[in-house]
């Protein structure tokens, strides 16, 4: 019988047990902003290589490719550098009906596909988003007998995790319990810190709340 290493919120955790993180990065930085504090993703990667045996953290964030300068770039290069399997794509630009400007960068497909290539060499899988979409990709890992973990928050108002994602998981782990062992020193974030999304679509408003903060803001110093 397998011995539990540890347990966080009822969640069982294993130490001979593979496990992979797939992260939602605009999702959980929305998630994290709305909780006041800021993500050490060194500390992220810690906490998770003490939980069982790591097997990849993989993090996803569209781009804004025509700009002089991306907030982003400087924390996409420093994960690549420490740890972390960066997927990135362009953003794509259009007009809406009104003449608006709207950016849309939406991830869903590239993690879903990585993640059911996954499947096989895992025993737990840790998606940190709230996103109500990834519920089939839930279900479809899980009859590949790997267990699923979703990460967001129940704290937020509204809450940034869907029910449907959340009934569909073996567990839930409420983001506000990691704050303590993931969150970059220096104290919540104020609110002057909150970056407006203005010119955002939308249906794909949460792909670009990274893309607004600099590095040092999400933990990459």
């Amino acid at each position: 019988m397998r011995r539990q290493k540890n347990q966080i919120a009822n969640i069982p955790f294993y130490p001979e047990e593979k496990l992979a993180l797939f992260i939602d990065g605009s999702n959980l930085y929305a998630a994290a902003r709305a909780l006041e504090f800021d993500i050490d993703y060194r500390l992220l990667l810690k906490w998770a290589a003490d939980q069982g045996r790591l097997v990849r953290a993989l993090y996803y964030t569209a781009l804004i490719e025509d700009q002089e300068y991306s907030p982003i770039r400087p924390l996409v290069d420093w994960l690549d550098y420490n740890g972390y399997t960066m997927v990135t794509k362009p953003t794509k630009e259009f007009v809406d009906a009104q003449g608006r400007r709207k950016i849309k960068g939406n991830m869903d497909i590239e993690l879903a596909i990585d993640m059911m290539e996954m499947a096989d060499n895992v025993d737990h899988i840790m998606l940190f988003s709230g996103d109500g979409d990834f519920r089939r990709l839930i279900e479809a890992v899980q009859r590949k007998g790997v267990r699923v973990t979703v990460v967001s928050s129940i704290k937020t108002s509204p809450p940034m995790v869907a029910d449907e994602l959340r009934r569909q998981a073996d567990h839930f782990l409420e983001l506000e319990m990691l704050a303590n062992a993931i969150q970059r020193a220096g104290g919540p974030r104020t609110a002057a810190n909150a970056q407006p999304t203005d010119g955002v679509d939308d249906e794909d408003e949460d792909d670009n709340f990274g893309n607004a903060l600099p590095p040092s803001i999400l933990g990459a110093e």
